[in-house]
């Protein structure tokens, strides 16, 4: 399971294992149901504990588990004590450190009594934690478990509906945007809407600004759904401050039959970063001709943003993305490896398909000629140009 391609086809056998499980449970005893689960839930942490689960295969089959195991334990009534031993075990003394559970989901099959007892299993938990280092970054033999009970009080917090143990528990110290995104979040969990969109909008003006451009996707998010009245400035505020392809493309489409009226001011903002306005205009508003204007216009120097430009723009006028190909085969030539060289290869097919019956055909045919001869040293080059069928 150390390999990477045996890890991820097991990740598949896990899946439509889960898929079968599913199935089966409106036609299967819900004890049994819950028993199969559990166990597979701890062979899953078992076998991800000794994988190579870079692709997250296997730990997406866990997560599946983990969701499914608290609903199992409802159907099953599963005795709180048990559930509370396992849960415990689980976090704190399992074979990986790096999935949670979620009480709240758990509540329903613990009652009242199980939450008491759960809580009173982490307050001994606590009190056993050595003192925190006095320095950042020293060695904190308990830093796993004071995780795991961070973990717990803000989920604890939200079953509460607490407003204020849900602030102190997922805003901090209010540092980073971050932890205001998470505590709308936890806000928008139980309903309070209006705290939700507040906190959300606090997180745009805190930093760092990636967190902050998050805060703001989350915050225009729930004006859509819970107030779309006001979307419409919101959009307008993040383009203002983040101008990309990206927030144009959202203020668009929030727009809608009002982007006359925006189209001025996004344009002229988005003229300052050409790859922005070509990509704008090419994916947004579909325009390839206006797309192709602006990046001549501005001269745009982005390959990417050409090689995507070309895809559309081939179709209206081949003859004039000819020597954007060109320079993105010799771009592509500058790395010696085989990927660059098929892709090259690729490129070059595309070129005399265009060229063909035009004026342009000898051109190409000479254009590849010069590169054969140029690289002529590239064996592996030339058997690229030629599984291409090029001359």
């Amino acid at each position: 399971m150390h390999r990477y391609r045996a890890a991820n086809q097991h990740g598949g056998q896990m899946h439509n294992a889960i898929d079968i499980l599913e199935s089966a449970i409106p036609s299967t005893d819900a004890t049994e149901v819950y028993t199969v689960t559990h166990k597979a839930l701890a062979s899953a942490i078992t076998v991800i504990a000794r994988a190579d689960d870079s692709a997250g295969i296997i730990g997406d089959a866990c997560r599946r588990l983990l969701a499914l195991h608290p609903t199992t334990a409802i159907a099953a009534a599963v005795p709180p004590g048990k559930l509370v031993d396992w849960m415990v075990k689980f976090q704190f003394d399992g074979k990986v450190d790096y999935f949670e559970l979620d009480p709240v989901a758990y509540a329903p099959a613990l009652g009242d009594a199980g939450i008491a007892a759960y809580r009173a299993r982490l307050d001994e938990l606590r009190a056993s934690l050595s003192a925190e280092p006095a320095e950042p970054f020293h060695p904190d033999p308990d830093l796993h478990k004071r995780w795991v009970l961070e973990w717990n009080d803000k989920r604890l917090a939200v079953l509460d509906h607490d407003i204020a143990a849900i602030i102190r528990t997922h805003a901090r110290d209010r540092r980073v945007a971050a932890w205001f995104v998470d505590t709308a979040k936890a806000f928008a969990e139980i309903g309070e809407i209006d705290l939700a969109i507040d906190w959300a909008a606090q997180g745009v003006d805190i930093g760092p600004w990636h967190q902050s451009l998050q805060a703001a996707g989350y915050w225009c998010g729930l004006l859509a759904e819970h107030r779309p009245a006001d979307e419409l400035d919101a959009r307008l505020t993040v383009f203002r401050r983040w101008p990309s392809s990206s927030t144009a493309a959202q203020l668009h489409r929030s727009a809608s039959a009002q982007w006359p009226g925006y189209a001025d001011e996004v344009m002229d903002t988005l003229s300052q970063t050409p790859r922005e306005a070509v990509l704008f205009t090419l994916l947004t508003l579909k325009d390839p001709r206006q797309a192709w204007d602006l990046a001549q216009r501005l001269s745009l120097d982005s390959d990417d943003v050409w090689a995507e430009l070309i895809k559309s723009y081939d179709k209206i006028d081949p003859a004039a993305t000819l020597p954007i190909h060109r320079r993105l085969v010799e771009q592509q030539l500058i790395e010696a490896d085989a990927r660059h060289y098929r892709a090259a290869a690729r490129r070059l097919a595309k070129m005399r398909k265009l060229a063909a019956g035009t004026d342009h055909s000898a051109e190409v045919d000479e254009f590849i000629a010069d590169l054969r001869e140029s690289h002529r040293r590239r064996p592996r080059l030339q058997q690229e140009f030629d599984r291409a069928g090029l001359p």
